[in-house]
């Protein structure tokens, strides 16, 4: 059944949100739609498709997760997400009036590879400057498989994340591991890490949005625990 939001649930997710960087709906979405959607993941990735990042940012980030965008390949099947009232009313809460849509990134990994490792998703330079992952699940994450997704709550207030271990554990780290139609939202600030992939094939599908007035760019600048990275460019600009 899918989440109903009356006024108490939104206020509730907004100052839950505000403290801890991240909120979790489960079954927000109808498996139906859902099934529909991973068929398309996975028609469209195959058994072993290639990489998308060259061979230093694999290295170095220690990130092997292939991204496709759809909507950009006027692929609309993934619109009903997007546009889905309940989700349109929850980011207005979060973000406020004039929030933008960024764009629909599916997010592949397969068996054998390492996931992400620590970054946050835009430099946290700028506490009002941020975006929000909208991120939508597929299939179930189960320990089976692996790719679970591990965060440290309230650390998008934090500030940078700190210098280390790529992969390395941290202090207060959590464990989430969503099911199917369920819905993560989750700060760009906050310090998160995708979990190694064992078996099988994991993926998310993030519809990226930002408070009114944030750069469009604000995601082509990624923080990991060793560098800065400039998707853009393809370039470490920051070693750290």
């Amino acid at each position: 059944m899918q989440q109903h939001l009356d006024e108490s649930t939104v206020n509730s997710l907004v100052a839950n949100f505000s403290r801890d960087g991240y909120a979790v709906l489960p079954g927000f979405f109808a498996a139906p739609l859902m099934d529909h959607l991973e068929s398309l993941v996975v028609t469209h990735f195959g058994a072993d498709p290639a990489f998308f990042h060259n061979t230093e940012f694999l290295t170095k980030a220690e990130t092997e997760v292939i991204p496709w965008f759809p909507q950009r390949e006027s692929i609309h099947d993934f619109d009903p997400v997007e546009s889905d009232q309940r989700l349109e009313r929850l980011t207005t809460a979060l973000l406020g009036d004039g929030w933008q849509r960024q764009y629909c990134m599916v997010m592949f990994s397969k068996a054998g590879t390492a996931g992400q490792a620590w970054h946050q998703d835009c430099p946290p330079d700028d506490a009002a400057k941020f975006n929000l992952n909208r991120l939508v699940y597929t299939a179930d994450i189960v320990d089976s498989i692996g790719g679970q997704l591990q965060l440290v709550p309230g650390s998008h207030r934090l500030g940078e994340l700190p210098v280390g271990e790529p992969r390395g554990d941290m202090a207060r780290q959590i464990v989430l591991k969503p099911r199917k139609g369920d819905l993560v939202l989750l700060h760009g600030h906050t310090w998160h890490r995708v979990l190694p992939i064992h078996g099988g094939y994991r993926s998310s599908t993030n519809f990226r949005s930002a408070p009114a007035g944030t750069p469009e760019t604000i995601t082509d600048i990624c923080v990991y625990r060793n560098m800065r990275y400039r998707f853009s460019s393809n370039e470490v600009i920051v070693a750290r």
